[in-house]
Protein backbone atom coordinates (compact mmCIF):
# COMPACT_ATOMS: atom_id res chain seq x y z
CA UNK A 1 0.00 0.00 0.00
CA UNK A 2 0.97 3.74 -0.75
CA UNK A 3 0.04 6.48 0.95
CA UNK A 4 0.27 10.34 0.47
CA UNK A 5 -1.26 13.01 2.70
CA UNK A 6 -2.48 16.30 0.91
CA UNK A 7 -2.70 19.56 2.34
CA UNK A 8 -3.38 23.07 1.56
CA UNK A 9 -4.05 26.29 2.94
CA UNK A 10 -3.58 28.70 0.20
CA UNK A 11 -5.10 29.43 -3.01
CA UNK A 12 -3.20 27.84 -5.95
CA UNK A 13 -3.90 28.73 -9.39
CA UNK A 14 -6.10 25.89 -9.41
CA UNK A 15 -8.36 28.02 -7.22
CA UNK A 16 -9.18 27.57 -3.06
CA UNK A 17 -7.91 25.06 -0.99
CA UNK A 18 -10.21 21.87 -2.30
CA UNK A 19 -10.10 23.03 -5.65
CA UNK A 20 -6.65 22.64 -5.30
CA UNK A 21 -6.34 19.19 -3.89
CA UNK A 22 -9.11 17.92 -6.36
CA UNK A 23 -7.17 19.31 -9.11
CA UNK A 24 -3.53 17.76 -7.44
CA UNK A 25 -5.70 14.02 -7.88
CA UNK A 26 -5.81 14.54 -11.71
CA UNK A 27 -2.31 15.89 -11.67
CA UNK A 28 -1.00 12.50 -10.03
CA UNK A 29 -3.33 10.30 -12.58
CA UNK A 30 -1.42 12.45 -15.62
CA UNK A 31 1.79 11.72 -13.51
CA UNK A 32 1.93 7.66 -13.80
CA UNK A 33 0.37 7.51 -10.12
CA UNK A 34 -3.09 5.72 -10.19
CA UNK A 35 -5.18 6.63 -7.17
CA UNK A 36 -7.02 3.92 -5.97
CA UNK A 37 -9.19 5.54 -3.06
CA UNK A 38 -9.20 9.36 -1.74
CA UNK A 39 -10.14 10.25 1.99
CA UNK A 40 -12.96 12.77 2.77
CA UNK A 41 -11.15 15.91 2.81
CA UNK A 42 -11.03 17.55 6.63
CA UNK A 43 -10.12 21.53 7.83
CA UNK A 44 -7.92 21.96 10.25
CA UNK A 45 -6.02 24.84 12.23
CA UNK A 46 -3.10 26.05 10.45
CA UNK A 47 0.07 25.17 12.90
CA UNK A 48 2.22 26.65 14.63
CA UNK A 49 0.11 29.56 14.15
CA UNK A 50 -3.66 29.55 14.38
CA UNK A 51 -4.00 32.79 12.92
CA UNK A 52 -2.64 31.23 9.26
CA UNK A 53 -5.69 30.23 7.41
CA UNK A 54 -6.98 26.77 7.41
CA UNK A 55 -5.82 23.86 5.82
CA UNK A 56 -7.66 21.39 3.71
CA UNK A 57 -6.19 17.89 4.22
CA UNK A 58 -6.92 14.78 2.82
CA UNK A 59 -5.05 11.25 2.26
CA UNK A 60 -5.23 8.65 -0.91
CA UNK A 61 -4.04 5.14 -1.40
CA UNK A 62 -2.15 5.54 -4.56
CA UNK A 63 -0.60 2.41 -7.29
CA UNK A 64 2.75 3.17 -9.31
CA UNK A 65 5.82 1.92 -10.91
CA UNK A 66 7.76 5.29 -9.70
CA UNK A 67 10.14 4.37 -6.68
CA UNK A 68 9.87 6.29 -3.69
CA UNK A 69 12.55 8.41 -4.55
CA UNK A 70 10.80 9.03 -8.07
CA UNK A 71 7.61 9.27 -6.82
CA UNK A 72 8.63 12.37 -4.20
CA UNK A 73 10.21 13.84 -7.82
CA UNK A 74 6.98 13.24 -9.03
CA UNK A 75 4.73 14.78 -5.93
CA UNK A 76 7.55 17.89 -5.68
CA UNK A 77 7.04 18.62 -9.14
CA UNK A 78 2.61 18.45 -9.26
CA UNK A 79 3.70 20.85 -5.53
CA UNK A 80 5.80 23.27 -7.90
CA UNK A 81 2.91 23.28 -10.71
CA UNK A 82 0.68 24.56 -8.32
CA UNK A 83 2.37 27.50 -6.99
CA UNK A 84 4.36 25.86 -4.03
CA UNK A 85 7.17 27.49 -2.68
CA UNK A 86 9.56 26.33 -0.02
CA UNK A 87 9.74 29.61 2.66
CA UNK A 88 10.08 27.51 5.71
CA UNK A 89 9.05 24.69 7.80
CA UNK A 90 4.58 24.44 8.70
CA UNK A 91 4.60 27.96 6.55
CA UNK A 92 1.13 28.43 4.91
CA UNK A 93 1.14 26.44 1.32
CA UNK A 94 -0.74 26.30 -2.12
CA UNK A 95 0.15 22.52 -2.13
CA UNK A 96 2.05 20.22 0.24
CA UNK A 97 1.93 16.13 -0.84
CA UNK A 98 3.61 13.84 1.71
CA UNK A 99 4.80 10.51 0.99
CA UNK A 100 3.20 8.93 4.40
CA UNK A 101 4.15 4.94 3.45
CA UNK A 102 5.44 2.90 0.78
CA UNK A 103 4.49 -0.62 1.29
CA UNK A 104 5.29 -0.63 4.55
CA UNK A 105 9.12 0.32 3.67
CA UNK A 106 11.14 1.20 6.37
CA UNK A 107 14.05 4.01 5.30
CA UNK A 108 16.50 6.26 6.52
CA UNK A 109 15.79 8.26 2.65
CA UNK A 110 14.93 10.04 0.93
CA UNK A 111 12.44 10.01 1.62
CA UNK A 112 11.98 8.86 5.10
CA UNK A 113 9.24 5.98 5.11
CA UNK A 114 7.16 5.54 6.88
CA UNK A 115 7.10 9.76 7.16
CA UNK A 116 8.76 10.24 10.66
CA UNK A 117 5.99 12.49 12.21
CA UNK A 118 2.76 11.06 10.58
CA UNK A 119 1.69 9.39 13.95
CA UNK A 120 1.25 12.26 16.11
CA UNK A 121 -0.81 14.23 13.23
CA UNK A 122 -3.85 13.99 13.70
CA UNK A 123 -4.82 15.66 10.11
CA UNK A 124 -3.08 12.71 8.52
CA UNK A 125 -4.38 9.66 10.73
CA UNK A 126 -7.81 10.56 10.68
CA UNK A 127 -8.38 10.91 6.63
CA UNK A 128 -6.04 7.57 6.57
CA UNK A 129 -8.70 5.80 8.11
CA UNK A 130 -11.13 6.32 5.73
CA UNK A 131 -9.02 4.63 2.39
CA UNK A 132 -6.85 2.19 4.85
CA UNK A 133 -8.85 1.46 8.15
CA UNK A 134 -6.76 -1.99 8.64
CA UNK A 135 -2.94 0.27 7.85
CA UNK A 136 -0.32 -0.57 10.46
CA UNK A 137 2.38 1.49 11.12
CA UNK A 138 5.12 0.12 10.04
CA UNK A 139 7.71 0.38 12.54
CA UNK A 140 5.46 -0.17 15.44
CA UNK A 141 2.94 -2.28 14.10
CA UNK A 142 -0.20 -0.18 15.86
CA UNK A 143 -3.22 0.34 13.68
CA UNK A 144 -4.62 3.71 12.92
CA UNK A 145 -7.32 3.36 14.63
CA UNK A 146 -4.85 3.24 17.96
CA UNK A 147 -2.72 5.72 16.66
CA UNK A 148 -5.56 7.85 16.66
CA UNK A 149 -7.19 6.71 20.03
CA UNK A 150 -3.86 7.94 21.54
CA UNK A 151 -3.93 11.44 20.25
CA UNK A 152 -4.82 13.81 22.67
CA UNK A 153 -8.71 14.56 22.13
CA UNK A 154 -8.55 18.30 21.73
CA UNK A 155 -6.62 17.23 18.31
CA UNK A 156 -8.91 14.86 17.26
CA UNK A 157 -11.43 17.32 17.51
CA UNK A 158 -9.78 19.52 15.74
CA UNK A 159 -10.12 17.87 12.43
CA UNK A 160 -13.32 18.23 11.08
CA UNK A 161 -15.10 16.68 8.11
CA UNK A 162 -15.98 18.37 4.84
CA UNK A 163 -18.75 18.44 3.31
CA UNK A 164 -17.97 18.18 -0.43
CA UNK A 165 -20.84 18.88 -3.23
Amino acid sequence: MIVIALGANLDSPAGPPAETIASALDAMGRNGVKIEAVSAFYATLAWPDPADPPFVNAVIRVDTAHSPDKLMQVLHKIEWAFGRTRSGRNAPRTLDLDLIDYQGRMEEGPPTLPHPRMAERAFVLIPLSDVASDWRHPVTGRSVADLIAALPEESRAAVVRLARG
